[in-house]
């Protein structure tokens, strides 16, 4: 079993209801099951319910938040292990480097930014870690259509697609992260071999 899953979400609460009542259980699942939940530290919108709900099933959770943020912000989930870092982007590095696998709920522009960063790490081969999609009643159906589009145009390997694992049930994604399989061959490094032998 993977013990530390980060989770990317939205820091607004959506207007479908079914985004917090899955945001709440796969924060209780990450409890229960003894992983740490790592999370980009606040307790504003979907950060705040994954990782109320982690802390009150009595998991441990740690937040990594920059301090471009106001002191209010920063302080907002003071049940949580607060890291301080200087930029967005080290939040990310951060995020990646101590995580061993990662979630990524319904969220906006800062979500899919994250979800980009951890695919393209995986891409180059400078990561192998698993990441899931929680598509909550298709909500990222749209972003799956564009990563098909990136394949089709031929701006992507077609083996990118595989490195997303899409659940709408936290449970089963969780199931399915942990019996991820770890890949000695990236979708850069499948598509260099490739090359190489055109």
């Amino acid at each position: 079993m993977l013990g530390t899953i980060a989770v990317f979400c939205g820091s607004h609460l959506g207007r479908n209801p079914r985004f917090q009542s899955a945001a709440q259980e796969l924060g209780r699942l990450i409890a229960s099951q003894g992983r740490t939940l790592l999370y980009g530290g606040s307790n504003c919108g979907y950060m705040g319910v994954v990782s109320s709900a982690a802390l009150d099933a009595g998991g441990r959770v740690v937040g990594i938040i920059p301090t471009l943020f106001s002191d209010e912000i920063i302080n907002s989930q003071p049940r949580a292990e607060t890291v301080l870092v200087s930029s967005m982007q080290e939040r990310k590095v951060r995020m990646i480097e101590q995580s061993d696998a990662f979630i990524a709920l319904p969220g906006g522009i800062g979500t899919i930014d994250e979800v980009s960063e951890v695919l393209m790490s995986n891409q180059l081969g400078l990561a192998d870690k698993p990441m899931g999609l929680l598509n909550v009643e298709g909500y990222y159906d749209a972003f799956l259509q564009q990563v098909r589009l990136m394949i089709e145009e031929g701006f992507m390997s077609p083996a990118s697609e595989s490195l997303l694992i899409v659940e709408s049930s936290p449970a089963v994604l969780l199931s399915r992260i942990d019996s991820a399989q770890p890949s000695s061959n990236s979708a850069f490094a499948l598509h260099r071999r490739s090359s190489a032998t055109d």
